[in-house]
């Protein structure tokens, strides 16, 4: 018997949302009272306030201005369009647009808990049928987006909401975007937390879909079950390393045109062996064997091997035929109080010990010293590379020039009322945008999405450096000062140069709106 065949809630307009765009109202400062904060990010803050006239609680998402030099920020406009063109018990609802005090809230239906902070939650334990109802609500979500094609891009624990009812909601659509079934795809790579994102998007691939999605699940699916992140990298090397060590390296006969993606080449030191896959055996005791294939499945390296969400809940065993069967959601335990990410972290602090600062035991430099220095300057080395790729020139957007004064401007600085009118004119030039919503974000909002080429990587960080290309040394410049002895340890030796320039990306000079 099938699990999930839809049909999916409809609406008036096309496959990619209402043909009218709906704008929420304004609401005035005094209609919400905050209880708390629940959330933090790039995007600005959550949180938890009572409605004064219903009794209602909400979530109030603070959209960042501070940094914005043209006005409304994207992120927010692509937020606000696609949420209102999605109707689905399986997606946050945006009920309203809020100004107070100068400052401008997306109003969100509140959720009590999400997904991190219930698997940081000490006494909470999940029974078999309790992960695959979870899994049933996210891959049913999953596959409405994808019919009404739209890619979320951001697929993680934190993004996905649970109210006390049980009901698991996606939220954060600040990096979705639609899609084009039919056509040829290309678009940024930059998207996904690291833990979280597909192997061929670190190796550069633009023409993806929801496969990209689908690869996000299949870490959450896992996650349910050990509680924590499958691949845990520190960075893009890292991360394919530990997904190698437990998915197997990718074969050219196993998954077709891997040797063609941009970076291979940069990481084809990490496939010296020909490792096979032990996710099976990681994971056989915690998982039945239905469970491990649609898993297994779900990690595919190669993106076709990929099921997609409608496919994994009507084909695979784990859903259609293997008993306990999903229990419903109201049956899934119950939690007393709000558990999010953000309150996790707090918790964690609350109750962290504190250190303890020995005096050091001799004057001479230990070798351990040495390393700690040598690890210091390689962390002050990436921040500066990282500095360089997100100040990266590129070529403008048709929408969104930095030779005109953007008219969604907001003078956050002036009474609410001002805000409020200049808020509404920028939903209402968000309703203007392409259908592909790929616009130009700021970088303080979404660094990531700025940057349209791969990051430098120095070798000093890199754990096959040796496999790289051989690098020119760097001639000092004659007014820099030399380089000093030092009596507490070694002659500080100068950085490392950096590799050369990876090949140029495969953008181009198109512009950014068409990524």
């Amino acid at each position: 018997m099938p699990a999930f065949a839809g049909p999916y809630p409809t609406d008036a307009g096309t496959q990619h949302g209402p043909s009218t765009l709906f704008t929420p109202p304004l609401k005035g400062e005094d209609l919400y009272e905050r209880v708390g904060q629940v959330g933090e990010g790039t995007y600005g803050k959550v949180y938890k306030a009572k409605n004064k006239q219903t009794g209602e609680y909400v979530a109030l998402k603070r959209i960042r201005m501070e940094a914005e030099k043209d006005g409304f920020p994207i992120t927010a406009m692509r937020e606000i369009k696609l949420l209102q063109s999605l109707n689905h018990p399986h997606v946050i609802s945006l009920k309203e647009l809020m100004v107070s005090k100068g400052a401008v809230y997306m109003v969100f239906e509140y959720m009590d808990y999400d997904l991190t902070g219930i698997l940081a939650h000490p006494n909470l334990k999940f029974r078999p049928e309790h992960v695959k109802c979870l899994m049933k609500q996210l891959l049913e979500g999953l596959g409405f987006l994808h019919h009404k094609g739209v890619l979320h891009r951001d697929i993680k624990g934190s993004n996905l909401l649970v109210n006390k009812q049980g009901e698991l909601k996606l939220a954060d659509f600040g990096l979705a975007r639609v899609f084009q079934k039919k056509t040829k795809r290309d678009y940024t790579n930059r998207v996904i937390t690291l833990w979280y994102r597909p192997p061929e998007l670190i190796l550069g691939a633009t023409g993806y879909g929801p496969e990209v999605d689908m690869w996000s699940a299949g870490c959450i699916m896992v996650e349910l079950f050990t509680r924590r992140p499958i691949f845990q990298g520190h960075n893009e090397i890292t991360q394919l390393e530990n997904i190698w060590k437990t998915m197997g390296t990718p074969q050219k006969e196993s998954w077709p045109g891997v040797d063609q993606l941009p970076w291979y080449e940069l990481i084809k030191h990490l496939n010296t062996e020909n490792r096979a896959s032990r996710f099976r055996e990681m994971f056989g005791k915690l998982m039945s064997p239905a469970a491990l294939d649609l898993a297994e499945a779900l990690l595919s390296l190669n993106p076709k091997g990929r099921p997609t969400a409608i496919e994994a809940l009507n084909n695979f065993a784990y859903f259609t035929e293997e008993e306990p069967a999903p229990c419903l959601p109201e049956e899934l335990p119950k939690i007393d109080g709000d558990w999010h990410e953000y309150e996790s972290k707090q918790r964690k602090k609350a109750n962290a010990k504190p250190k303890q600062i020995h005096p050091p035991q001799s004057s001479q430099p230990s070798q351990h010293r040495h390393a700690r220095q040598q690890s210091e300057g390689d962390r002050q080395e990436r921040q500066e590379v990282d500095k360089l790729s997100e100040t990266r020139t590129t070529t403008p957007r048709k929408h969104n020039s930095s030779s005109t004064v953007n008219p969604v401007t907001l003078a956050l600085t002036t009474d609410s009322t001002a805000a409020g009118s200049a808020a509404q004119t920028g939903i209402d030039q968000a309703a203007g945008l392409d259908q592909d919503m790929d616009v130009e974000m700021s970088a303080p909002s979404r660094a990531a999405e700025a940057i349209v080429t791969p990051p430098a990587i120095s070798p000093s960080y890199l754990p096959y450096s040796s496999a790289l290309a051989p690098v020119q040394a760097v001639p000092r410049c004659p007014s820099e000062p030399p380089v000093s002895t030092d009596h507490r340890g070694p002659t500080p030796q100068p950085p490392l140069p950096l590799p050369p320039p990876l090949a140029p990306h495969a953008f181009g000079d198109r512009p950014i709106s068409e990524r």
